[in-house]
C-alpha cells in the first residue's frame, strides 16, 4: 500500500449509516461523511456506492491441508480462496501430516500463512499427539511458540476419553486457551454414513444418531464448569445440541458454539442422490435441525459461523458413497450462504452478520487485531460486498483446490467485491490483486 492510501467512497457500514472510510498505513485514518480533500490527500479512491463495509470475516475452522496433504490444498490456495470469500484470518485444523501436535509444526504453518500474505493464518494445535487421543499433546509449548496458539481441538476426531478432555481443560485454562471439540461418540457412530433416520432407512445407510452428538456434548459442558475452562463445540448440527448449549449458557458455563453454512441450508434429503458431495461429518440433518440452527445463530445460542472448509482432491469424492471422504469446501461460499439463510430471510441483520462471523470468532481465537469496529485507529481488516449481486457456484472456478463444493449450481447471493487485509487490497473489483508483504518482524 503506498503512503496515500485508499478511500472507500460511500459504503453502507454494517448495512447502515453511509460514509466513507480512509485507509493508511494499515489502520482506519478517518470515518466520515464526505470527507475533506486536505484529510483524503491523494488516496486512491474505491466506489463503494450500494456496497456493505464490514469488518473482515475471521474463520475459527478451516482445513489448509498442508503440510503433508498439498494434494488438497496448500497454504497459499487455502489462504487464496479465504481472501475472495472476505475473509481476514482463519484458523487452521491440526489435521495435516505430520499432525500439528508440536510447536515446531504450528510454526511452521504460521510461517507459511505470513508468506503467503493472503490473511492472517493462525495454527489450531492438536489436544493429543498424532490426534491419537492418548496422551496430550505439547500444549504449553504451542502456546508459547511464535504461532501463539489458543484454540486446541483434534477435529475429525472427538477427544472421546473423559479424564484426558478434563485434563485438556485444565491445562488451557491457565493462558487462556480453548478446547475446540468435534462432539462424536465413537462407539455410537462405527460405520456410519448419514444422519439417522428415515432417509437413512430407505437408502440402507448405516445411520449417525444425533445423540452421538448430543452426549459428548452435555459430558463436556459439565466438565467444563467442573473446571472452569472454556469449551467450544465445533460444527452443530442438531436440534438436540442446541437444547443443551442453551442450558449451559443460562447456567454461566464457559461455553461457545458454531454451525457450518452447509448445514444452515443443506438437509439429508440431498443424500437421496448418492452424491458423495454430500457426505460430510457431522452428517447433514433434517429439515427441522436446519431451522432449529438458523433460530439458535440468530438468538445468540449458536455464537459463530465455522465455515469447516474441507478440500479433497477429486478422486476421494469421484467414487462410490460408501468410499467417498467426507468433507465439503466453503471458504468462498460462506459469506452468501449465511446472507441467504440468515439475512434474506430476516433472521439477522448484516450487524448480527459482524458479530458472528468477525467479532466473536476473533474474540474466542483471541486475535486482537481482527474483528474490530470500523472505527478510527482501528486495523484496516475489511471487507466490501454487493449485497445485490447473484451469482452461480462454479467450483471450477475457485482458487481453493477443492471441487467439492455442495452448492455447485446454486444461485447464491451476495459478492465480495473487495477485501482488505492489514490496509493492503488483497481483492479488487471481486477478484485477487496482490498479497500483503509483513515486514521482516
Amino acid at each position: 500500500m503506498t503512503s496515500s492510501g485508499y478511500l472507500i467512497r460511500s459504503a453502507s457500514l454494517l448495512g447502515k449509516e453511509t460514509a466513507d472510510i480512509l485507509v493508511r498505513d494499515g489502520v482506519i485514518a478517518a470515518v466520515g461523511q464526505d470527507l475533506s480533500a486536505e484529510i483524503v490527500g491523494q488516496a486512491t479512491v474505491i466506489d463503494a456506492t450500494n456496497l456493505v463495509a464490514l469488518p473482515g470475516m475471521v474463520d475459527l475452522h478451516t482445513h489448509l491441508r498442508e503440510p503433508g496433504r498439498e494434494d488438497a490444498e496448500t497454504v497459499e490456495t487455502g489462504t487464496r480462496a479465504a481472501a475472495l470469500g472476505g475473509f481476514t484470518a482463519v484458523h487452521a485444523m491440526a489435521n495435516s501430516s505430520p499432525v500439528a501436535d508440536t510447536a515446531g509444526v504450528v510454526e511452521q504453518v504460521y510461517t507459511l500463512g505470513r508468506e503467503s500474505g493472503w490473511v492472517d493464518v493462525r495454527p489450531v494445535g492438536a489436544v493429543t499427539v498424532g490426534l491419537a487421543g492418548a496422551q496430550l499433546a505439547e500444549l504449553g509449548a504451542m502456546a508459547d511458540s511464535r504461532a501463539r496458539v489458543r484454540v486446541f481441538s483434534d477435529d475429525g476426531i472427538c477427544v472421546s476419553d473423559p479424564v484426558l478432555m478434563r485434563r485438556a481443560l485444565e491445562y488451557v485454562k491457565a493462558f487462556d486457551g480453548v478446547i475446540a471439540q468435534h462432539a462424536q461418540e465413537p462407539r455410537l457412530t462405527e460405520g456410519a454414513q448419514m444422519n439417522e433416520g428415515e432417509v437413512s432407512a430407505d437408502l440402507g445407510l448405516a445411520g449417525w444418531p444425533a445423540v452421538a452428538e448430543e452426549s459428548i456434548i452435555a459430558r463436556d459442558v459439565l466438565l467444563a464448569q467442573h473446571v472452569g475452562s472454556r469449551l467450544h463445540v465445533c460444527h452443530v448440527s442438531t436440534a438436540g445440541s442446541v437444547e443443551i448449549i442453551r442450558w449451559a449458557k443460562e447456567r454461566g458455563i464457559s461455553v461457545t458454539a458454531e454451525v457450518t453454512p452447509h448445514h444452515l441450508l443443506l438437509t439429508e434429503e440431498l443424500v437421496r442422490s448418492y452424491n458423495p458431495v454430500y457426505k460430510v461429518n457431522p452428517p447433514l440433518r433434517a429439515d427441522a435441525d436446519v431451522h432449529a440452527l438458523r433460530a439458535a445463530l440468530a438468538d445468540g445460542t449458536i455464537d459463530i459461523v465455522g465455515t469447516d472448509h474441507a478440500p479433497h482432491p477429486s478422486e476421494a469424492k469421484e467414487c462410490e458413497w460408501a468410499a467417498a471422504a467426507m468433507g465439503m469446501t466453503g471458504l468462498e461460499t460462506a459469506l452468501s450462504v449465511v446472507q441467504e439463510t440468515m439475512i434474506e430471510t430476516n433472521l439477522m441483520t448484516w450487524a448480527d452478520f459482524a458479530r458472528v462471523t468477525s467479532t466473536t470468532p476473533a474474540q474466542i481465537g483471541q486475535l486482537a487485531d481482527q474483528g474490530r469496529p470500523l472505527e478510527v485507529g482501528e486495523p484496516a481488516n475489511i471487507v466490501l460486498v454487493d449485497p445485490a449481486a447473484r451469482w452461480t457456484v462454479d467450483p471450477s472456478a475457485m482458487a481453493t483446490k477443492g471441487r467439492n463444493s455442495p452448492f455447485a449450481g446454486l444461485q447464491l447471493p451476495g459478492k465480495v467485491i473487495a477485501t482488505f487485509f492489514n490496509g493492503h487490497p488483497t481483492v479488487l473489483s471481486g477478484m485477487l490483486n496482490t498479497p500483503y508483504r509483513h515486514g521482516a518482524n
